[in-house]
């Protein structure tokens, strides 16, 4: 196998390259390695090593993080080094596990670091770790029940099949997440809330809870990070959270909250019928208080995409927790008419009384608590 040295943050590592004549894709190396997700790991980094900080460890208790899903091990080998905690790096392929531990003993960190060849899930059937991280090629969905058993702190997961979990592929995404997906405008955030969905009813089954501190979906994965309380009562207050979108093609959309509801099946402005959406995630995405505490971590360290990173996260920090947003050009060109700024057009809401924000998920979209007839009244009238 062919490797190459590289840097990220502070560390260095061998990394697989493809054989000569392939394609020069990630999947072409014989053990998985993405460029491409640095901006995650550099904000894996902070959020883990913020989360920490909460937590305040007991300094006679040892703090275990398991990168489930290795790969090259790039995600975990910075952990282990960036933020020296008890690391457990895991992969089923012989090379991945061979690469690894090549790296944790070049790098020194054999105290703390230990490579494991095992199928994913019955690693983490076997063991409970602090952290679970879970970054698969592809879909989390196989690993979510062994990440829920075996979590007790944090739960961190990739998720890179964006089109099963924003309705590109619809069957995909109801086999993989027991849930509808809708392709509409806000495909993005759906892939989100759908994938929070699924890990809420997985944790609930072990009388668990989560909080979410981070999610976002960025280029062609969504990531989020949920602090893990538990607790049966817990369980119960987070399910509560969970509900449906019903969506028309006028634009209007109804949130309903639960699993076992009522849901009208004709809109409410235009008497067409609603496409409904769901099960999925219906309460906050970030916790702005943990996103600030990111951006100061990630400040305090040598990251390759720090600005780039910290301006999504401002935007994470200042959105509304309000499912889901609107694109401005949509309703503009259903209204026939030219679109201000983006900037504008909340001013212009929050001048009329409504709470109005960007958000990350898209440069031309926004969040309010206004009513959608209000929202092109508001749009028409913008000078």
């Amino acid at each position: 196998m062919n490797v190459r040295s590289v840097k990220e943050g502070d560390t260095e590592v061998l990394v697989p390259v493809p054989e000569e004549g392939a394609n020069f894709a990630p999947s072409a190396a014989p053990v998985f390695f993405n460029p491409v997700m640095e901006m995650n790991r550099d904000i894996s980094i902070a959020a883990t090593s913020a989360f920490l900080k909460r937590m305040e460890p007991d300094p006679e208790k040892t703090i275990t993080y398991v990168d489930a899903l290795s790969a090259s091990g790039i995600r975990g080998l910075r952990v282990a080094n960036e933020i020296g905690i008890e690391t457990t790096l895991n992969d089923w392929s012989e090379d991945a596990y061979k690469l690894i531990q090549e790296n944790i003993e070049n790098m020194g960190i054999g105290d703390h670091t230990f490579a494991s060849h095992k199928n994913a899930n019955v690693l983490l059937h076997e063991k409970h770790f602090n952290i679970v991280d879970l970054d698969p090629f592809g879909t989390p969905a196989p690993f979510l029940a062994s990440a829920a058993r075996s979590v007790v702190n944090l739960l961190e997961v990739t998720a890179t099949d964006t089109a099963p979990l924003c309705g590109a592929h619809l069957n995909s995404g109801i086999r993989k997440y027991a849930a509808i997906p809708l392709n509409n405008e806000y495909h993005s955030e759906m892939g989100v809330r759908i994938l929070l969905g699924r890990v809420a009813r997985e944790l609930s089954l072990h009388d668990k809870a989560m909080v979410p501190l981070l999610s976002h979906a960025t280029r062609h994965y969504v990531r989020t990070y949920l602090h893990i309380r538990r607790g049966a009562k817990q369980a119960d207050k987070m399910l509560k959270k969970m509900g449906f979108i019903a969506q028309c093609e006028c634009g209007n959309r109804e949130k309903v909250y639960g699993l076992a509801v009522h849901i009208n099946d004709k809109c409410s402005l235009c008497g067409k019928e609603y496409l409904i959406s769901g099960p999925m995630w219906l309460g906050e995405l970030h916790e702005p208080e943990f996103c600030d505490e990111i951006i100061e971590e990630m400040e305090q360290r040598d990251l390759g995409t720090k600005e780039m990173s910290v301006k999504m996260l401002e935007f994470c920090r200042d959105e509304l927790s309000i499912p889901m947003f609107y694109d401005q050009h949509l309703l503009c060109k259903k209204l026939g008419v030219s679109a201000s700024t983006i900037d504008t057009l909340i001013t212009a809401l929050r001048d009329n009384g409504y709470k109005a924000s960007r958000t990350h998920f898209s440069g031309t979209s926004f969040k309010t608590d206004a009513e959608l007839p209000d929202i092109e009244r508001i749009i028409v009238n913008i000078r």
